[in-house]
């Protein structure tokens, strides 16, 4: 798409090349050496950086809050099946079903 907004004018001497930019302003490295110069091509260009940024902090911050989640668990052991990491509140054993 950048080819045919852009032209070879601007930079974008064929498609290859376009690809090259588009994907190299998708991962965020942008290099500099190829740039839209038109009003059209340079909102495309904003939409392609934004989503390139998207792409790495959604999952970013998911992976995050999931590794600094804490998760509580007992050492109170089933009398029954002598099984431990019960959640705090249990009230039966996750394991056997015996009461705690």
């Amino acid at each position: 798409m950048m080819y045919v907004i852009e032209g070879e004018a601007h930079g974008f001497t064929s498609i290859p090349r376009s690809i090259y930019w588009a994907i190299v302003t998708l991962t965020t490295v942008g290099y500099g050496d190829i740039s839209p110069q038109t009003p059209f091509g340079q909102f495309i260009a904003a939409l392609i950086m934004i989503l390139g940024y998207s792409i790495i902090a959604v999952p970013t911050g998911i992976v995050s809050a999931e590794m600094t989640a804490q998760r509580k668990i007992t050492t109170q052991s089933c009398p029954e099946c002598s099984a431990e990491g019960h959640d705090p509140d249990a009230k039966h054993c996750k394991f056997c079903g015996a009461k705690i």
